[in-house]
């Protein structure tokens, strides 16, 4: 399902059972997955790749060279950027063309979510189930099941697959963490 007033480039891939609402650009080359959600007002850029049954809210601004591998939920408002040093000109006041900056590659792992309004800077990782609270400004790499929250983000603990905020276990260094909710249990070190 696109709707009537979303723009689609011809160009791009989008997988059986996807849905994309009112007002959402999606330009050339990008690849959405199968049973993906795409909000209002969403902004895809071209070669974005977009894997299956990922959740993008409303506002959204997704830049080139992004990766959101499967089952990725994205906030309202979220913006990733692509320019590790952006300028509109260069020193001799001309303007910028595509060959004039540099865009760092960006991959999102399988199940993380990133809250409203997150802003997740160019070239980093955020692991697998992975989180970012609302707000935050992401700076640097997130590990597999991390919690970060901030400005700058900062590792403040661990997460469980169901979304759950992991509880240390006894031990040093690297100790077992484990989740109220299931049980389920991982070694991870720090914070």
């Amino acid at each position: 399902m696109i709707h009537p007033t979303a723009e689609v480039s011809a160009d791009a891939s989008v997988g059986l059972g996807t849905r994309i609402w009112a007002h959402t650009h999606v330009r050339e080359q990008a690849r959405i997955g199968a049973n993906c959600i795409v909000g209002e007002h969403v902004y895809i850029d071209g070669e974005v790749q977009i894997g299956n049954q990922v959740k993008i809210q409303n506002a959204a601004l997704l830049y080139r060279r992004l990766i959101l591998e499967d089952g990725v939920f994205v906030g309202p408002q979220v913006c990733f950027t692509n320019d590790l040093r952006p300028r509109a000109v260069m020193p001799d006041g001309g303007l910028k063309g595509a060959d004039d900056w540099q865009a760092g590659l960006t991959r999102v792992g399988q199940g993380a979510s990133l809250g409203a309004r997150s802003t997740i800077l160019s070239g980093l990782t955020i692991g697998a189930w992975a989180m970012v609270g609302a707000g935050a400004v992401v700076t640097r790499d997130v590990p597999d099941y991390g919690l970060v929250l901030g400005t700058p983000a900062r590792l403040v603990g661990w997460v469980c697959p169901c979304g759950e905020r992991l509880v240390p276990q006894p031990g040093t260094g690297l100790r077992p963490w484990r989740c109220p909710k299931d049980g389920w249990e991982r070694c991870l070190d720090g914070p």
